[in-house]
C-alpha cells in the first residue's frame, strides 16, 4: 500500500492538487493559526490544560521547521458600539434576554482577552483582533497569508463549534487549503464539536490531521 507520504502529488496543467497533508504542510506554504486562546476562554472549556498542552507542542515543532504562526483574539465591542449581531451573540452567550444586563466580556486590555501565558506569542508572530466568528473575516490574515505566499492554514485552538468550524471553511471560499488539527482543539460542547468535525469531512475540503501527524509532516 502506498503511503501518504509517498503518494505521487496530483497534477492538473500547471497546478499541484494538494490532496493530503503530506502535499501541504511544507513550512513555506503553510501558516499555524493558534485560534482565541484566550485567558477568559480557556478557563470555561473542560479539558483546556491538555489543549494548551498540545499546541505547545505545536508551537515548538512550527518554530523548529520555520513555520509562520499566526495568533486571534476576539474582541467584544463596547456597549456603545455594540450593533445588532454584537448585541445578539453577546445575549446569546450571556444567556439573558435585556439588552441592559450584558457586559462585554473581551475588552481589548482585559485581562481575559489576553493570550494563555504558557502560549505567548513572540516578536515575530502575527496577533490579530477579531469581532466575527471567522478568523479571515474583516482582519489582515488573509492579506498576510497571500502576500507570504502561502496556501495552507492549519489551526488549533478553541473552541471547535463556534469559531474555528466557520474559520475552516471560509477559509476554503478564500482559496486557501484548511488544516484541521483535531486533537489540539477544544471544545464547550463536544456533541457540537463532533457534528461540526463531521460537517467538514463531508464538504471534504478540509485536511483532517492530528498533532503528531502534524509534527511529522512538518518536520520532513
Amino acid at each position: 500500500m502506498t503511503s501518504e507520504a509517498d503518494r505521487p502529488v496530483v497534477r492538473h496543467g500547471a497546478l499541484n492538487i494538494p490532496t493530503c497533508l503530506a502535499d501541504i504542510a511544507d513550512p513555506r506554504r503553510t501558516a499555524l493559526l493558534v485560534y482565541d486562546m484566550q485567558v477568559g476562554i480557556a478557563r470555561q472549556v473542560k479539558g483546556a490544560d491538555a489543549i494548551i498542552a498540545r499546541i505547545a507542542g505545536l508551537l515548538d515543532a512550527a518554530r523548529l521547521a520555520g513555520m509562520r504562526i499566526a495568533y486571534s483574539r476576539h474582541l467584544s465591542l463596547s456597549r456603545s458600539w455594540m450593533g445588532v449581531t454584537q448585541m445578539r451573540m453577546a445575549m446569546a452567550w450571556q444567556r439573558t434576554d435585556d439588552p441592559a444586563l450584558v457586559k462585554p466580556w473581551f475588552l481589548r486590555d482585559a485581562p481575559a482577552t489576553q493570550i494563555v501565558p504558557e502560549l505567548a506569542p513572540r516578536a515575530e508572530d502575527l496577533v490579530f483582533d477579531k469581532v466575527a466568528m471567522s478568523a479571515l473575516e474583516g482582519t489582515m490574515l488573509p492579506f498576510a497569508l497571500r502576500d507570504a505566499g502561502l496556501t495552507g492554514l492549519a489551526i488549533a485552538g478553541i473552541a471547535m463549534e463556534i469559531g474555528i468550524e466557520p474559520t475552516l471553511r471560509h477559509a476554503s471560499d478564500q482559496g486557501f487549503v484548511p488544516i484541521l488539527i483535531e486533537d489540539a482543539c477544544g471544545s464547550g460542547d463536544a456533541a457540537a464539536a463532533a457534528r461540526s468535525v463531521e460537517a467538514l469531512r463531508f464538504a471534504g475540503d478540509t485536511i483532517i490531521t492530528d498533532s503528531d501527524s502534524f509534527t511529522r509532516a512538518i518536520a520532513a
